[in-house]
């Protein structure tokens, strides 16, 4: 049941949204205005005061943007964006979520990544997914379980990745219209999305698509097989046709860094419809690992600046999991921002640390989030003081070790079970070697004398003499 003022916020709300539809563009400063009534967060405030700035421009690039976000989609889906993501998610499950955290003593998550199965129609090199048992799955209750769960404690956030998620996609459109009131969002490779689909998740209108791809085609079919790169291209094509949301999931890699990294592939990924692009590096998970993939610490500064870079002049939203530890305090994992619950049950703090205490089906979510390895990440995070260094398996891995040693938490990895130590070896070096790298960039990026980096979240920019020392 709905909160009295999650019930007033969404009659604000809707009240606005009346006006945006008429005229989109002309009114936003409406809704704007109305929006302001529900901050209550400092930050909050500041989003929205650089947000006006940003309307008040028209040749600034995220003007461009928004104008895409509320012009380009289904007007139920527009409403969801709004409703779900930005009210439910954000302005006020955020503050419950602080103060469920303060209770119990322990990290809520803003959003939850799920495995709804491990199946997958793909086999792709270097997968760590391809460690799990195919059969391995999540039946609907349990999924909705875990939602029912969360939202108590103010997450209206989830996530879904596997395996390949959209093999459930009937359960998963069925939770999107259940939880009418939650954003979701799913990890795929795109190859089962068809004008059916596409359809239902416009109809829902709270569901969007992260589609995974390695570049362009030669990178793509490289990792994920010969013709996969068409269908994604078909497959995005379908879903910019039918207004449903959606953005690119890109892991670099050694091998892919110049192409996915360049202003072509931006331009390709804006031009197909991208509204968001996430970026992730390779992590050599498993028994089938391949440590040549591994990125260099060259390779990963120049992704790095390429990703503030696209930010300055590029109307589309870039993520880096790694590289904007600067901006999220470090680590996010363990629940403080996010955890992951594999097709098993298992609950682990992240989608690349394949250890845990609990189960899902034995414990409730938040008995997870109090369980020892969640606990040891509460009590370590963050892991380093450079931020750029968030990452306790690929940046600090002695952290990794140390905790789940601590923890007594056991592989979930049914295939070889990977102790830690044996998994933390083959990040030592690379750790090393961007260490060096990062120290560098922190101390350039944290010293205004140097470097003055703007603190507003939309124009997480590189200023132009880093630009041009870069170039």
């Amino acid at each position: 049941m709905k909160s009295v003022k999650q019930l007033v916020s969404s009659a604000v709300l809707n009240e606005g949204i009346k006006y945006v539809d008429k005229n989109p563009m002309e009114n936003l400063q409406k809704l704007l205005n109305w929006g302001e009534k529900l901050v209550t967060k400092e930050n909050h405030k500041q989003y929205a005061q650089s947000f006006r700035e940003i309307l008040d421009d028209p040749n600034n690039h995220w003007n461009n943007y928004i104008q895409r976000i509320f012009t380009g989609f289904d007007a139920n889906v527009r409403k969801k964006l709004l409703v779900n993501f930005m009210v439910n998610a954000s302005i006020i499950g955020v503050p419950v979520g602080e103060k469920m955290a303060e209770k119990y003593g322990c990290n809520i998550p803003w959003a939850i990544l799920m495995d709804p199965t491990a199946a997958c129609n793909l086999h792709c090199t270097g997968c760590w997914a391809a460690e799990y048992q195919k059969t391995d799955s999540m039946d609907y209750d349990l999924l909705d379980r875990i939602i029912r769960e969360g939202k108590e404690l103010g997450v209206y956030m989830y996530i879904y990745s596997g395996g390949e998620p959209l093999v459930r996609k009937n359960d998963l459109v069925k939770l999107a219209q259940k939880h009418s009131d939650c954003m979701f969002l799913a990890f795929t490779n795109a190859t089962l999305v068809d004008e059916e689909l596409a359809r239902d998740f416009a109809r829902v209108g709270n569901f969007a698509l992260a589609i995974s791809v390695e570049g362009f085609e030669a990178e793509t079919d490289m990792r994920r097989g010969q013709g996969t790169y068409q269908k994604v291209m078909q497959a995005m094509d379908i879903l910019n046709k039918n207004g449903v949301p959606f953005g690119f999931s890109t892991c670099y890699h050694s091998k892919n860094v110049e192409a996915v990294g360049s202003d072509e592939y931006i331009d390709l990924m804006v031009e197909k419809g991208c509204i968001f692009g996430w970026y992730f590096t390779y992590m050599p998970l498993g028994k089938d690992a391949q440590l040549d993939l591994l990125a260099t610490s060259e390779q990963r500064e120049y992704m790095y600046d390429r990703v503030r870079y696209f930010r300055t002049c590029k109307p589309i939203f870039l993520l880096d999991f790694w590289n904007d530890g600067e901006f999220s305090g470090g680590c996010i994992a363990g629940g403080r921002r996010y955890l992951h619950i594999n097709a098993n049950g298992d609950v682990e703090p992240c989608a690349f640390i394949h250890y845990s205490n609990v189960n899902i089906r034995d414990v409730s979510l938040l008995e997870a989030l109090q369980s020892p390895l969640f606990m040891q990440y509460r009590m370590n995070q963050p892991f380093n003081e450079n931020h750029l260094r968030p990452c306790p398996l690929l940046d600090n891995p002695h952290k990794l070790r140390d905790m789940v040693h601590a923890a007594g938490a056991s592989s979930t990895q049914p295939i070889d079970r990977e102790s830690v130590d044996e998994l933390t070896a083959r990040t030592e070096e690379v750790s090393r070697q961007w260490a060096k790298t990062a120290d560098q960039l922190w101390e350039r990026t944290n010293n205004p004398q140097v470097i003055p980096i703007p603190p507003q979240v939309f124009e997480q920019a590189l200023p132009q003499e880093k630009m041009e020392a870069h170039a």
